[in-house]
């Protein structure tokens, strides 16, 4: 099978077919989504190398465990995948797991290749009114409402997103859904104006004021200053949620912390069903994140567009490769 693979430099290559393991199913590939991650994972991030990617729809024609009832179902898939018997995994924090597999980011080749392997029980089936160009995001969009997983944000509460990317409009668009009121602020009044067509309130993060601070502050710029430019937005006990992962560091003065009582919550993976609910009702519409859509064979092209400040969504057709 065709796969990209990163060595050191993404290349396009011929890989085997992989074989589901006991409990896995295989899955034919459609449309993958480039994230941000896989970014930095070419910068370093994870040390990971390998077939790359995580973002994807795709259709079920194997399990190890031939249950018929899987095949041919469209299908989108939860990265994390436990031991399924440490303390963790029994308390439901597959995702936490020592032993942990994460698809195209730690110990498991990811889904930037025709075919790619998950456990069955990681499968959500994609409502037939949504398309793969839709369903793709499901991932990226569970990571924003992971965040109503872990922290309450109550109607009329003041909440910044700081980050115009993919994951800081999505963050929006679910935080949203609360009755909060959202401030989205970037760079990028293109970008800021797909949010604004929904409803959320934005501002170019220049223009932010220094003295009227959130009461939660939701961090997804993609860089390493990110928790530092929070802070300064950030009310006495007030929350910063962390949404960017990153190779690279800087020192932070974490003083501002522990004077003004701040908690910070680490945010990632989330849940799919409300994810693909809210796709499927049309309370969120993703389809004005594409910025463009790359056939299989030019998938190096679609990784240089990825890394251009001006886009967002990259997807990566392999249905016809």
């Amino acid at each position: 099978m065709k796969a990209i693979v990163f060595d050191g430099k993404p290349r396009i290559t011929d890989m085997p077919k992989p074989r589901p393991a006991a409990g896995e199913a295989l899955i034919r590939v459609s449309l993958a989504g480039i994230c941000n991650t896989d970014i930095e994972i070419m910068k370093g991030y994870l040390g990971f190398q390998g077939i790359i990617g995580h973002e994807f729809t795709g259709i079920v024609e194997k399990t190890a465990d031939n249950t018929p009832e899987m095949y041919g179902k469209r299908v989108v898939g939860e990265i994390s995948c436990g031991c399924g018997t440490c303390d963790l995994c029994r308390m439901g924090l597959q995702k936490h797991c020592p032993r942990r597999t994460t698809l195209g980011i730690l110990g498991r080749p990811g889904v930037f290749a025709e075919y790619t392997t998950l456990p069955a029980a990681n499968l959500h089936e994609i409502p037939d009114n949504l398309s793969d160009e839709q369903a793709v995001f499901t991932e990226p969009l569970a990571a924003a409402f992971e965040i109503l997983e872990q922290v309450t944000i109550a109607r009329g509460q003041r909440v910044l997103v700081l980050g115009d990317g993919k994951l800081g409009i999505l963050c929006a668009l679910a935080l949203k859904l609360t009755g909060a009121q959202i401030l989205l602020a970037g760079k990028y009044p293109g970008k800021l104006s797909i949010a604004a067509r929904q409803g959320i309130s934005t501002l170019l993060v220049k223009n932010l004021p220094q003295n009227n601070p959130f009461d939660i502050v939701v961090e997804a710029t993609g860089s390493a200053q990110g928790l530092d430019n929070a802070m300064q937005f950030t009310r006495p006990r007030g929350t910063i949620i962390l949404k960017s992962t990153v190779a690279g560091s800087i020192p932070i003065n974490l003083a501002p912390i522990v004077i003004n009582e701040v908690t910070v919550v680490g945010s990632r993976c989330g849940p799919f069903k409300p994810a693909l609910q809210a796709l499927a009702d049309g309370s969120i519409d993703v389809e004005p994140l594409i910025t463009e859509v790359f056939p299989a064979h030019k998938a190096e092209e679609a990784l240089s567009a990825a890394e251009k400040r001006g886009n967002l969504k990259i997807l990566i057709d392999f249905k016809h490769v």
